[in-house]
């Protein structure tokens, strides 16, 4: 992260309060102010991404916007005495307001659902949305409970899925970052498997191709580690090859994590969500908080 202020999108559920608790903490521990933002139009646009679903009964339809925003920065300043809380009401639906906060953001947090129609479902549209789209990090706090962060907080990871980029990933540099602030150690994971093709018309030398794609796997994590290792000397930096499907991989590795970091592609001229299967899996299924970080095309 920089010295950008960290964001906070808000909503009056339960889950975007985990958020702020998890925000809070973050941005005490890099120095920076929180900003508690709440796009008033939130409700409604998950509504009309899922009409069919039923709202509780007698829930009001006009939000008490002010409220809303000055609790969730009370409860920050409760958490973290001290710290630097402003707050923002926008009069506009919450994709554009979050995504255009992110891209001013060191970054954005969220909780995984929302308050509207849709608060049933693992994964919030608006958060899903908004990771899909957003031009920096965006982190949705999963998991029933927002640990208290805190430097050196022994017993926590920071795991972090190794892409197969050609040039440095900026997923594994965030991850880095991380676990350096915190003090904990971080894991680098790749899956490896051997498609079906090679193993099919290779069957004698199954052994051949299998060797080829761990080595292949071994070294991708080596040479994506090996230069934002280097800007934090001392930190534990563990790696490991996984055969497997990498969405299982990277689940598995997550169990008892602080924090899981998945890269996402921004191609130019591409429309739509740009999410692969493996951020889908993690925003979805992840026990504990997941960092989207945004890859070069």
């Amino acid at each position: 992260m920089t010295d950008q202020p960290l964001v906070v999108g808000v909503d009056g559920s339960p889950y975007s309060l985990r958020a702020v608790d998890w925000a809070a903490d973050e941005a005490a521990l890099y120095g920076v102010p929180l900003h508690v933002v709440y796009a008033s139009l939130w409700q409604r646009y998950e509504e009309a991404v899922f009409p069919t679903a039923s709202t509780a009964s007698g829930r009001s339809e006009q939000l008490l916007t002010d409220v809303l925003v000055v609790a969730a920065a009370e409860r920050a300043r409760r958490r973290v005495p001290g710290i630097e809380v402003t707050t923002r009401v926008v009069p506009e639906g919450p994709v554009p307001v979050l995504r255009r906060a992110a891209g001013k953001a060191s970054a954005l947090v969220l909780g995984s659902r929302g308050r509207g129609r849709a608060a049933e479902l693992l994964l919030g549209s608006v958060s899903l949305a908004v990771a899909g789209h957003a031009e920096g990090p965006v982190v949705v706090v999963r998991g029933e409970h927002a640990p208290r962060i805190e430097s050196g907080s022994g017993g926590w990871r920071v795991v972090v899925g190794v892409p197969d980029l050609p040039a440095d990933s900026q997923a594994v540099r965030f991850a880095l970052r991380e676990a350096a602030r915190r003090g904990v150690p971080v894991e680098a994971v790749r899956a490896w498997h051997v498609p079906a093709y090679q193993a099919a018309d290779h069957a004698p030398f199954t052994g051949e191709p299998a060797h080829a794609q761990r080595q292949r796997a071994a070294e991708t994590v080596r040479s994506q580690v090996r230069a934002p290792a280097g800007d934090h000397p001392g930190l534990d930096v563990r790696r490991s090859v996984v055969e497997g499907p990498a969405p299982s991989a990277l689940l598995d590795a997550s169990a008892g994590a602080a924090l899981l970091v998945v890269g996402a592609r921004r191609p130019r001229g591409h429309f739509g969500h740009q999410l692969g299967r493996v951020t889908h899996a993690a925003l979805h299924r992840a026990p504990c908080p997941v960092a989207v970080v945004p890859e070069p095309g």
